[in-house]
């Protein structure tokens, strides 16, 4: 079957737009060849700096006839209505319909064929609609070759569409269209400097190959690869070790069509200069990959850039060029560096003051003295020093006003901690001036040192509780303030830490501490804002957020319904080891049979009292229990109440769950000998009792009625 060879060949894509771009194109063109009822075999995109191109294989010749039934109007209807039908179906008469009987009549069945077209004339009517309405980030218009301005929106002036369509055995057609005066065929270029001259392409192999010989990567994946293997092996060849970097090694095989990978060195002075910093300064100006010695681990002067052309020369030219331009900017970083270790962090905070966090709540200064004040009252939960804490939540946010972190603002926290210990202060706090921030995503680190622990709740709390003060909570996809991201951080602090914390009250009591912080700055502007705190409703959310971790790993969301609707559930540590052990004992045939038991308690309950619109709460009467099972189940309840309970008392979530067990073997025998509703209204009313209590005894481990079968 033929294959489609689709090129889009233009000036310099952005590389932070090439991926989507190509997957893009591949979805746009098989979406509506399968819409076309062309169904292909297989299709793949590749992009360049200054190509996007498809090739589908696979494709029908041409498209299937289509027939299809229309219905019409019944037999005798209004002679409009009849010639509305033939006029709509192409009928010259209604003797070319057939008849349908139907309960309601006999109604006039038109048969429509519709003959499918060639692919290569479909194609040449999707492709153009597709090229003009690509979905680019950001796009602009050039004149057109005639000197009027265009009307296509491109990410940059498009010069040549190649599009080729045939079977494999044959001479591909060129599919023929034209898109802003551009006019489709099969001649494409190759790299802009080495190989600048058109090329004649046929079908994908063709094109592949020629672009490689006229030095065109076409693959990014096969550029990354290269760029990769040959960094290692230059750095390797010269005793070093090159730092890894995956997000710069995606960016620059998008800059390059053809990489060249050479080495660069700087001054040893500027090793003086934190690592963090020096990366950052090569990696944002130059596209640059650092270089570590392999003996010590710590950065060397020696960087690796990609060059996309082979030099005349070597690359001498092109490596000192990079040189130049990376010289001043270490030599800047290494004066901000220099100039910022001359005033210590506290003396900076002065400026907070002016700068505000966010409207409702105040400023920058106000917020560190909210962290400041929960970090201390949080510090003896989690083991930490209550001095050290305050003292690192006091200056945590210090190093956000320095020149480094305003020249290069991914070193946030990292640049604190530099200058907290240049300062003398001690190691925990200047830890937690970097580690406060963290976790900041589902693959960051946790921090352990409990100072760290309890400025990193602190800071996260306080941003939680502030933005629920004044009803600025997530909606939908919409997360602003990334507050979802701050309780997972919350929850991974608690649970990888072992931290015991009861949530509702230190949420509570943070709430008046935001209120007394902004209530003057409200009053002296004459202002009020729209109060929307409620610490059920905040726990709700991290209830959300926990079934969103558990279920990441691998637990089921409704276990932890089944343990929140117990109420008063705020020690997140807990939660999660009940439902740990809830999970494991549903697996065991007792925890599945148990489960089903329970299920047809609360099921009859549940209709009874819809019945007699009543409860049935109290102890059952052990006068009227008539059958043995009645007593076995009464006895065996109340053995197993006492013995979870006590055990959920000492967190033995497992001898709970073992004694729930128990239950198992006297539920079964209940529900096979006695009838619940028994024709005697007070012995019905007992037994339901007694199927409340079986309800009630299994809720000191979790609401069974909230797991799903």
């Amino acid at each position: 079957m033929p294959d489609l060879l689709l090129e889009l060949f233009s000036e310099e894509i952005p590389a932070r737009m090439q991926a989507k771009a190509a997957d893009d194109l591949r979805r746009m063109v098989t979406d509506k060849l399968v819409a076309e009822g062309l169904v292909y075999e297989g299709a793949k995109a590749f992009s360049t700096p200054r190509r996007l191109a498809l090739t589908v294989h696979g494709i029908p010749a041409r498209q299937p006839d289509l027939k299809t039934e229309r219905r019409g109007p019944k037999m005798g209807a209004p002679d409009a209505a009849v010639q509305g039908f033939l006029k709509a179906t192409g009928l010259t008469s209604l003797d070319e319909a057939k008849i349908q009987r139907d309960p309601k009549g006999d109604f006039y069945i038109a048969l429509i064929e519709k003959p499918g077209r060639d692919a290569i004339d479909v194609l040449a009517e999707i492709l153009p609609v597709i090229i003009r309405t690509f979905p680019w980030p950001k796009s602009m218009r050039w004149g057109a070759r005639s000197g009027k301005p265009g009307s296509l929106s491109w990410v940059r002036p498009l010069h040549a569409i190649t599009a080729t369509f045939g079977p494999e055995t044959e001479e591909p057609d060129i599919v023929k269209f034209s898109v802003d005066g551009i006019e489709t065929g099969q001649t494409t270029y190759g790299h802009r400097f080495m190989a600048p001259a058109p090329i004649s392409v046929r079908r994908f192999e063709d094109y592949e190959a020629k672009l490689k010989a006229a030095k065109v990567i076409l693959d990014p994946q096969a550029r990354k690869d290269i760029i990769f293997a040959d960094a290692k092996e230059l750095t390797f060849a010269q005793g070093f070790e090159l730092v890894e970097d995956q997000v710069l090694l995606d960016e620059v095989s998008g800059l390059v069509e053809w990489p060249v990978v050479m080495m660069g060195s700087f001054e040893p002075e500027y090793l003086s200069i934190p690592e963090e910093v020096i990366r950052a300064t090569i990696r944002n100006n130059q596209k640059c990959f650092v270089v570590r010695d392999a003996k010590t681990g710590k950065l060397t002067n020696k960087f690796v850039l990609t060059a996309n052309i082979e030099a005349t020369d070597g690359g001498k030219t092109i490596v000192a060029g990079n040189e130049r331009v990376i010289r001043p900017r270490l030599s800047d970083a290494k004066f901000f560096y220099e100039a910022d270790l001359k005033t210590r962090l506290e003396d900076r905070l002065p400026k907070f003051e002016q700068i505000v966090f966010h409207e409702k709540l105040g400023t920058q200064a106000a917020r560190i003295k909210r962290i400041e004040r929960l970090a201390a009252e949080i510090a003896p939960m989690v083991g930490a020093d209550v001095a050290k804490a305050t003292r690192a939540a006091h200056l945590a946010k210090a190093d956000l006003l320095t020149e480094v972190v305003g020249e290069f603002p991914e070193v946030q926290g990292l640049m604190g901690k530099y200058y907290a210990l240049a300062q003398g202060e001690d190691a925990s706090v200047a830890a937690a001036c970097e580690e406060h921030y963290k976790p900041q995503g589902p693959a960051d680190r946790v921090p352990t040192d409990p100072v760290s622990v309890a400025v990193a709740l602190a800071d996260k709390i306080d941003t939680l509780v502030g933005f629920w003060a004044i009803d600025e909570k997530p909606t939908g996809s919409k997360d602003p303030y990334a507050l979802r991201r701050a309780a997972l951080g919350v929850i991974r602090l608690l649970v990888e830490n072992g931290v015991r914390l009861n949530l509702t009250k230190l949420f509570d009591r943070h709430y008046d501490t935001v209120l007394e912080s902004i209530a003057e700055r409200l009053r002296s502007a004459g202002r009020t804002f729209g109060v929307g705190m409620g610490s059920l409703d905040l726990l709700s959310f991290f209830a959300d957020r926990l079934k969103v971790q558990l279920r990441e790993q691998g637990a089921r969301h409704d276990l932890v319904d089944a343990v929140f609707a117990l109420g008063g559930q705020d020690d997140l540590l807990m939660i999660v080891r009940r439902v740990e052990a809830l999970g494991k004992f549903l697996e065991t045939d007792d925890g599945k049979n148990l489960l089903a038991g329970i299920k047809r308690a609360s099921n009859i309950l549940g209709i009874e009292e819809k019945k007699d619109k009543r409860s049935f709460d109290g102890a059952p009467d052990a006068a009227l229990y008539g059958l043995d099972e009645e007593k076995a189940l009464a006895k065996a309840i109340g053995e197993v109440k006492a013995e979870a309970s006590a055990a959920v008392a000492k967190e033995d979530f497992a001898a709970a769950m073992s004694a729930m067990a128990k239950l198992r073997p006297p539920v079964d025998a209940f529900f096979d000998k006695v009838r619940v509703n028994d024709d005697d209204a007070k012995v019905r009313e007992n037994r339901l009792k007694l199927l409340n209590e079986i309800r009630s005894a299994t809720r000191a481990v979790a609401d069974f009625s909230k797991i799903q079968d």
